[in-house]
């Protein structure tokens, strides 16, 4: 009896325990540094606050220096969910050996675009880019290098070797930056965060202008590596799927991530992007 007695209360512990440490469990998510910091942390809150509710669990946001950074910290577990671009999820992927999974991406997503931009009134197509300075944002972002590289190469036009000058600026609004103020002749970026600037009026549009918008592409999502539990996935993505503009929560968290709704999404959507990094020579 008294055996009976000690293992029934170890039991009781341990299920006391595991109960302590689910209450304390915090999903952990990160983006790619596309922007600047403080918009990225603006974006995030509400969409933390929801998912806390809709999860029943804390949610941190941990944002990382580049986006190298994002993609080792999903790849070795140091967050749970992971902001992508095309790229970066294809490099992920590739990276921890195909254990990185799409899981939701914006509709906009399935025909994403990339815009090249200009001060310069007598750049007014790709071809006219060969001997002039341009700037992309971040070496391993889809909408801000590999797509615009990609599209410059069909029109003919090397950046490594037709162009005066070639820059990185980091983030797409540091280009538009880069470009307004005379640093670049031209900058390549990624669609939406130009419109955003447009309708913010952060840009001066009659001095810097589209000259080139790309044809589309799939581009972001958000990932999770997958160790993640099935249940907690399947909320997960359930969660997303579910926001909705008809509720002042889903209208701000939509509002913010630039989406009219989250759909489901696939590895297989990636592969245009995946071609396109190792034909341009950016992933072997």
């Amino acid at each position: 009896m008294k055996r009976s007695f000690l293992q029934t209360a170890l039991a009781v512990a341990t299920l006391c325990f595991a109960g302590l440490t689910s209450a304390q469990q915090v999903l952990r998510l990160t983006a790619i540094p596309d922007e600047a910091p403080t918009e990225l942390a603006r974006k995030a809150a509400p969409l933390v606050k929801y998912l806390e509710g809709r999860l029943s669990m804390k949610v941190e946001f941990t944002p990382v220096s580049d986006y190298a950074a994002a993609v080792e910290a999903l790849v070795n577990k140091q967050v749970d969910v992971a902001w992508f671009g095309g790229f970066t999820f294809v490099q992920a992927n590739e990276r921890s050996g195909g254990k990185i999974i799409p899981l939701v991406q914006r509709e906009e997503d399935t025909k994403f675009r990339s815009v090249f931009i200009t001060a310069d009134p007598a750049i007014k197509a790709l071809a006219d880019l060969k001997g002039h300075t341009l700037s992309f944002g971040a070496p391993s972002s889809t909408s801000g290098h590999l797509m615009p590289r990609s599209f410059l190469l069909e029109a003919k036009v090397d950046p490594d070797k037709d162009l005066k000058r070639l820059a990185f600026s980091g983030a797409h609004d540091a280009t538009i930056a880069a470009v307004a103020a005379g640093k670049v002749d031209a900058g390549a970026l990624n669609i939406s965060v130009w419109d955003k600037f447009v309708a913010d009026k952060k840009v001066d549009t009659v001095k810097v202008h589209v000259f080139y918008t790309t044809p589309p592409y799939f581009d972001y999502n958000w990932s999770v590596h997958a160790d993640m539990p099935v249940a907690l996935r399947e909320k997960l993505a359930k969660a997303f799927l579910d926001l909705s503009s008809a509720t002042p929560e889903g209208k701000e968290v939509l509002e913010l991530q630039r989406a009219t709704r989250f759909i489901p999404t696939q590895p297989a959507n990636y592969k245009g992007i995946e071609a396109a990094a190792r034909s341009a020579g950016l992933l072997k």
